[in-house]
């Protein structure tokens, strides 16, 4: 790999070398380094670009890496991977993409990933979305995740989208079974006239189901996010969605939360809040020593984080 690439890694895997255990890293529409493990098995799919990833019951205290790097510009990209895990694991894995793009074509990828997790089982999924690159093409990213819980499985969802992303559509389907639970956190910040569409759309089916979906975001310049938040509790279960935006010169964002309750057991909330930097806070920066704009940059990435 290069000095980019290398770059990429880091920014969207935390990585610094090849990762220890199961791992496969994409690179310019291409495979450039696969490893399985005994517990956990990656193989390219026959029809369509992608992966298929089985992990075996019982698999616990593991990981897996799958990052996606480019830096061809002008370059469409899709992936279609689907994750089988077994009963009783826990296990943490690690997506992300990262563009560079230094020339004039848009640079794109679309990733579609199909989670089917077993009974009692933990997954911890990390994705993270990053962009650079001096050139006057966009950087694109799609990311679409589908997920199925069945009985007491439970996912927990990490993904960011902190810069040089120009355009995305980034959406999200799950379905749970009795007991199982879900839970989001969404980091997104847009600047220029960056633009970032997000729809959640969760199905609480089984008995003592839930739902923790949260989105913060800012929006700078003249960018605009739209969020859109739907929780259809059709049991007994309980499902909260919530979405606390700043906005900031001329950035827009709009909200629309759904809920819909099909069983009068459903506990369903949603929290709301758009607005812009206090003051005072700004103020309690800069008596520190801070400038304005430092002061500004420390909310931000405090906010964010």
């Amino acid at each position: 790999m290069d000095a980019i690439q290398k770059e990429l890694l880091k920014q969207v895997a935390d990585l610094d070398a090849l990762p220890v255990g199961a791992y496969n890293i994409r690179a310019d529409g291409k495979s450039i380094g696969r490893n399985s493990t005994a517990n956990i098995q990656i193989t390219p799919k026959e029809d369509l670009p992608g992966i298929d990833i089985h992990i075996l019951p019982g698999t616990r205290n593991e990981s897996m890496h799958i990052p996606v790097i480019m830096q061809e510009s002008g370059l469409k990209d899709m992936v279609y991977n689907d994750f089988h895990v077994g009963e009783n694991c826990d296990v943490t894995i690690v997506a992300g993409c990262g563009i560079h793009n230094c020339g004039t074509g848009t640079s794109a990828h679309d990733g579609i990933h199909t989670f089917y997790i077993g009974e009692n089982s933990r997954v911890r999924y990390v994705e993270k979305h990053y962009g650079e690159g001096d050139g006057r093409g966009k950087q694109v990213m799609n990311p679409t995740t589908v997920i199925h819980l069945a009985k007491g499985a439970s996912m927990t969802m990490e993904t960011s989208q902190i810069k040089g992303i120009d355009d995305t559509v980034r959406t999200t389907s799950a379905d749970l079974e009795e007991g199982a639970a879900l839970v989001v956190r969404e980091k997104i910040l847009t600047t220029g006239d960056q633009k970032a569409e997000t729809t959640f759309r969760v199905d609480l089916n089984g008995k003592g189901s839930s739902a923790d979906v949260v989105s913060r975001s800012v929006a700078r310049d003249q960018s605009s996010q739209h969020l859109i938040a739907r929780v259809n509790g059709n049991s007994e279960c309980a499902g909260h969605t919530e979405c606390d935006s700043i906005i900031i010169d001329q950035g827009r964002v709009l909200a629309q939360p759904e809920l819909e309750a099909n069983c009068v057991d459903a506990s369903l909330v949603h929290e709301a809040a758009i607005g812009k930097i206090a003051g005072e806070q700004l103020i309690k920066l800069m008596t520190l020593g801070l400038t304005e704009q430092e002061a500004e940059e420390q909310i931000i990435n405090g906010f964010l984080r």
